[in-house]
């Protein structure tokens, strides 16, 4: 799961993200935060973000067991999202 969660992360970059160096890599979330606080007057941070996702994707994955199923992209996202929190806990790419 964990491989395929930063393989998750590797993909979703080169499909989406550039850093300022030209590698490819998932960082959406600092723009995502920076956005929503201007509309909404908030002062989340870019770890809270991920903890906001992170937080979404446990409470549809207990959605779905209530339901007598599984969708392991609950979980595969999970983890990526709790990697790139710690990431932004650290203060910045490649430091968690």
């Amino acid at each position: 799961m964990l491989h395929s969660a930063a393989a998750t992360i590797l993909q979703r970059g080169q499909e989406r993200d550039t850093s300022q160096d030209g590698q490819a890599q998932e960082r959406s979330m600092a723009a995502t935060v920076a956005a929503f606080n201007s509309i909404e007057g908030t002062a989340l941070t870019e770890r809270q973000g991920w903890a906001f996702m992170q937080t979404l994707k446990l409470v549809r994955a207990a959605n779905t067991a209530r339901n007598g199923r599984y969708n392991p992209d609950d979980y595969l996202d999970g983890a990526a999202y709790a990697a790139l929190g710690a990431e932004a806990a650290a203060g910045g790419a490649g430091k968690a």
